[in-house]
């Protein structure tokens, strides 16, 4: 299907900051599962845009604005066909081999807890697609979807301890769980296309898990399904952190806010 993406995010400054730094991970890339026809990112204002690509292969702009600077906004535009794939992901940039995913990070650690969790939930199946199954589903049967339970430096453990969270806290508790079963797992940013919900409030997160005989396969367990052909891919990473759409700091003595427009619909809708 063919999805169109509109993307604005505009950075509030209560008193002018001297200057900001932005570090946006919000091009895709294409692969068998999704083609890029269209995409543009540009920003309102004096500020220097870089493009360049990080570790993971992931398409990144550095924004940089001298100050004084009291609001930034960004444009994201742009027109993806998808293709659903069954999950499986194939045909892009791949730098570290699988191994490299079962490494932890403090947003992935797996606790006591998480362990018992994936080895109670999954420890029976031989199988790891099976495996991972098992996880896809209780993850979203054990946590209840939240937007004010966490935020962006939760951990997978606390979010599992508490219970709920967000699909960014879902996908760090599937990622814990499936490396402590020794599969390698990996945080997945980009855009989730919702039949009769062309307005959303913002991205979505899910996992991609390195399985035998397949390779890389889609899971997303706020939804407890693998992805299809509804789903975009921005990033990948270890966690959050390495995959976030936007990460940045501003210097002064100012409190930054955050307005963010996001409209996701299939060009039959938009042409409606």
């Amino acid at each position: 299907m063919r999805i169109r993406i509109t993307h604005e995010t505009v950075y509030h400054y209560s008193e002018p900051a001297k200057s900001a730094i932005q570090l946006l991970r919000l091009t895709p890339r294409g692969s068998d599962s999704q083609t890029v026809l269209s995409w543009n990112i540009d920003m309102d204002g004096d500020g220097r845009l870089m493009r360049r690509e990080d570790w993971y292969g992931n398409i990144i702009h550095s924004l940089s604005v001298s100050g004084p600077v009291s609001q930034i906004t960004l444009h994201v535009a742009g027109e993806i066909e998808t293709t659903d794939t069954a999950g499986i992901i194939k045909g892009g940039v791949e730098r570290f081999p699988p191994i490299f995913y079962l490494r932890d990070t403090p947003l992935t650690r797996a606790d006591a807890s998480i362990r018992e969790f994936a080895e109670l939930t999954a420890g029976r199946f031989t199988n790891p697609l099976d495996q991972a199954h098992a996880l896809l589903s209780a993850i979203a049967e054990r946590l209840r979807f939240d937007t004010q339970a966490t935020n962006s430096t939760t951990t997978g453990a606390d979010a599992f301890a508490a219970g709920h969270g967000v699909c960014q806290d879902f996908t760090h508790v599937f990622v814990s769980a499936a490396r402590s079963l020794k599969i390698p797992a990996r945080y997945v940013s980009g855009y989730l296309h919702k039949p009769g919900e062309i307005e959303q409030e913002a991205g979505h997160a899910w996992a991609e898990a390195y399985l035998p005989d397949l390779g890389w396969v889609s899971f997303d367990p706020a939804n407890a399904v693998s992805a299809t052909e509804h789903y975009v891919r921005l990033a990948i990473g270890l966690d959050y952190l390495d995959a976030a759409p936007v990460r940045g700091s501003y210097y002064g003595i100012t409190r930054e806010a955050l307005d963010v427009r996001l409209r996701i619909e299939s060009a039959r809708q938009s042409q409606a």
